[in-house]
């Protein structure tokens, strides 16, 4: 295989939003910021990422080959005549990330980067997602672990503020996801993956959507109900949060593929909103 086909199994466009929300956990709780903390921060919890990406690279090449979107992924496409020999990349960036967490942070960083990726390599990927719809609901706590991480890496016990976030996140996982499964339905079907519009359709995804939508824009007021952030981060998450119940409700409306999509990339814009609004309420406190 080439050094392009390696990246790819890697999926660092996923690694890159796990850095990010480890980041976000970091900010949230730090008296003061430190780049250089921050950039290993990055780092390690990259790295995890990427091998827990490995991993479903390797034990999902049967059913990737039955969709037009992955049927070209170096593995599904027979680039490694020998594809076990990527479980010695996944466990060695597993290791190399969880080394660096321990070492320049601290044991429960380490502990959070691999429960990270052990949910979505093991409790995603192998035991849920070919069996039960609720497979990214429950998968989706792989990146609340970031969030914890990042909060860790500061101090272990200012816990609250992360863990808070954290649930943000597990409940952001579904709205995104399920809105990209939509998109993606024919070939879920084709390859036999229950994914929510796969078993009970585009309406009722929608509906569904909607629902877990509301039910993330609230969470996302619990840091502001606990005290730990103030009426900046509170007016953000409204502003981000109400906009994207808007959008969720024209996929409601319309749940065709076109809107569906929209509602995929609005999920991410809420999400660096809320990032933001995390940002400026924590340097406006300082």
């Amino acid at each position: 295989m080439t050094i392009r086909s390696y990246v790819e199994l890697m999926k660092l466009r996923i690694g890159l939003m796990v850095a990010l929300m480890a980041v976000m956990g970091y900010v949230a709780v730090a008296d003061q910021v430190n780049s250089a903390q921050m950039a290993v921060l990055a780092l390690a919890m990259l790295l995890g990422s990427a091998s827990s990406s490995v991993f479903n690279h390797f034990y999902d090449r049967d059913i990737d080959r039955l969709m037009q979107r992955t049927c070209r992924r170096p593995l599904a496409s027979g680039q490694a005549s020998r594809p076990s020999h990527v479980l010695w990349l996944a466990g060695g960036l597993l290791a190399a990330g969880c080394g660096l967490a321990t070492s320049y942070f601290n044991s429960m960083v380490a502990l959070h980067l691999f429960l990270g990726a052990f949910f979505y390599a093991i409790v995603y990927t192998v035991w849920l997602k070919r069996r039960t719809w609720l497979n990214i609901v429950i998968g989706g706590a792989a990146g609340s672990f970031a969030v914890l991480a990042g909060g860790a890496a500061v101090d272990p016990a200012r816990w609250l503020l992360p863990f808070l976030l954290s649930i943000t996140l597990f409940l952001w996982t579904p709205s995104h996801f399920w809105s990209l499964a939509i998109v993606l339905k024919e070939d879920y079907a084709k390859a036999g993956v229950p994914m929510l519009p796969v078993v009970k359709g585009d309406k009722a995804t929608a509906r569904i959507i909607m629902l877990n939508s509301v039910l993330l824009v609230a969470s996302s007021l619990l840091p502001v109900a606990f005290g730990c952030l103030g009426w900046p981060y509170g007016a953000g998450a409204l502003a981000f949060g109400g906009h994207f119940l808007w959008t969720n409700g024209r996929l409601v409306v319309e749940p065709s593929r076109a809107q569906a999509r929209k509602n995929f990339f609005e999920s991410m814009i809420y999400l660096v909103g809320l990032f933001a609004a995390v940002v400026i309420d924590v340097n406006l406190r300082r």
